[in-house]
C-alpha cells in the first residue's frame, strides 16, 4: 500500500474553517484533524465520508493513497 495523501487542509483553507470547527461538525477531537492533515493517521469510512460532506466533495477527491 502506498502513502496516505489529503486534501483536507486544502478544503479547510478554502472555505476559512478552522481545525477545531471541522472537528465539532464530524464529531472528532481537532487533535485527529491534525493527525489526518499530516497524513499520519487514516478515517474509518464514516469519518470520510462526514467529512467530503462537509466540503460537498468527495472521500476520493480528499484522500488517496500514492505509490
Amino acid at each position: 500500500m502506498g502513502e496516505f495523501k489529503t486534501k483536507l487542509k486544502e478544503y479547510r483553507a478554502k472555505t476559512g474553517m478552522k481545525q477545531d470547527e471541522l472537528a465539532l461538525k464530524v464529531g472528532v477531537r481537532r487533535e485527529t484533524i491534525i493527525r489526518l492533515e499530516k497524513g499520519q493517521y487514516n478515517p474509518s469510512l464514516k469519518l470520510a465520508m462526514d467529512i467530503a460532506a462537509v466540503f460537498d466533495t468527495t472521500v476520493e477527491e480528499l484522500f488517496r493513497f500514492e505509490e
